[in-house]
């Protein structure tokens, strides 16, 4: 056989990935790809790809070496996969639930975190920082359907609160009308005195010579 043909000849090795590491999720499924590739040497990444649940390797014939070497990474590698921390994304498609759900969950400890983790984003310079999860907690979690009992509760929690902010609008409003009416109240009192002592003025000027009244002498005349 000619040697280019032996170098087309392809070295190729598969594993399937249990249940129990996918959690029937297809983006769980790339994530362990992705996993799995960042700890082959760089010009071995490309050679391992994945088909639902079936990872393949494969390699030139000429490259039985690197073949080997990356075979052995996978296969280490997949002894512990099940326990692989669930990343955001992931655990949103295996329990099916919107990231705003995520977050209030994993805030209020519906959703136990499992620590968090610290990556580099592509092409970027900044990290990222974001919580984990333990694949089993994630499991018994989708095992058991909690996912509908906790928006249901939710919804009443939200339903509540409305009644009790529509309450606490209704008796603020009847608390500033009440003290609207009072201080108009003390605002009409207050002038009926003022109307009563109507030349209080003048008394304050003249004095009690204002209210001298005039006394009648012995011949008729006017004593002052």
């Amino acid at each position: 056989m000619p040697k280019h043909e032996k170098n087309d000849v392809e070295l190729v090795k598969t594993w399937v990935l249990p249940p129990g590491a996918t959690l029937g999720s297809s983006i769980r499924a790339k994530g362990i790809l992705l996993e799995l590739r960042a700890r082959l040497p760089v010009a071995s990444k490309q050679s391992l790809d994945i088909e639902q649940v079936e990872l393949t390797l494969s390699m030139p014939a000429s490259a039985k070496t690197e073949f080997h070497a990356a075979a052995s990474v996978v296969a280490n590698a997949l002894e512990d996969i099940e326990s692989l921390p669930v990343i955001p994304r992931e655990i949103q498609d295996i329990l099916s639930i919107k990231t705003n759900e995520r977050h209030r969950w994993l805030k209020d400890g519906r959703l136990p975190s499992a620590g968090t983790r610290t990556v580099k984003l592509r092409g970027r310079a900044r990290k990222i920082t974001f919580h984990v999860f333990d694949p089993r907690v994630v499991e018994d979690l989708l095992d058991r359907g909690v996912v509908e009992e906790w928006r249901e509760e939710d919804a009443a929690a939200a339903a509540e609160n409305r009644r009790r902010a529509a309450y606490k609008a209704k008796l603020t409003r009847s608390l500033k009308k009440g003290k609207t009416v009072k201080a108009d109240t003390v605002a009409g009192s207050e002038e009926a005195p003022r109307t009563e002592l109507a030349g209080w003025e003048e008394f304050g000027r003249d004095g009690f010579a204002s209210l001298r009244m005039p006394i009648a002498g012995p011949s008729g005349s006017t004593a002052r």
